[in-house]
């Protein structure tokens, strides 16, 4: 007995060791540089968390920077995703479409989507609220840069041509944030290919 579940506890170590390395190969290879985005027909920005004062956290901010530089280059509807957390006085999306217009994005092109709690709800509405829009056929999701490779893996799978901007991570939070989304690609793969609902 105690061999199996040793062997169990293994096969988990090396399972999560082999997601965590691939995150990191997929993440070496995104593109963090909004001069080197290609033509895009609309932004998604995702959400991030936004402090008890009601301003965007360091890592919300990063991705806004992001975005508002892309946007200066290519001057298309953004769209900004999020619903407001238990800790957090509004919708992160609300938050979201006030700091790009701080930034310099045109108010009527901002559309906000402050229900999604996921980054799979993100990409969805997402997609809904561009679908009206015509001649949209490339997306330019952005985010932070660990973040990236599995929310361009579920606008794929939502039928969305996509590339990806991704923002940086502070050092500090590498760890924490690298080892969340780790288990979130565990999450990804086993609703995916097994049908099998889990709720974090």
């Amino acid at each position: 007995m105690l061999r199996i579940l040793g062997g169990l506890i293994l096969a988990g170590v090396l399972c999560v060791g082999a997601i965590a390395l691939r995150l990191v190969i997929l993440e070496s290879r995104i593109n963090r540089d909004a001069s080197q985005v290609k033509t895009v027909d609309a932004i998604i920005v995702l959400g991030a968390q936004v402090k008890e004062d009601g301003t965007p956290s360091v890592q919300l901010s990063l991705r806004l920077d992001a975005a508002a530089q892309a946007w200066e280059r290519q001057r298309v509807p953004v769209v900004v995703c999020g619903a407001q957390g238990k800790d957090e006085p509004a919708p992160e999306a609300d938050v979201m479409r006030e700091e790009l217009m701080l930034r310099g994005v045109q108010e009527d092109m901002i559309l906000t989507d402050p229900n999604s709690r996921d980054t799979k709800q993100n990409i969805l509405n997402a997609a809904l609220l561009l679908e009206p829009i015509p001649d949209i056929h490339r997306v330019l999701i952005v985010t932070s840069d660990y973040h990236l490779p599995r929310a361009l893996a579920l606008a794929r799978d939502a039928g969305l041509e996509a590339e990806g901007l991704g923002s940086p991570c502070k050092p500090e939070f590498w760890l924490k944030n690298h080892a969340r989304e780790t288990l979130a690609w565990g999450k990804y793969w086993l609703e995916k290919y097994l049908n099998v609902q889990i709720i974090i």
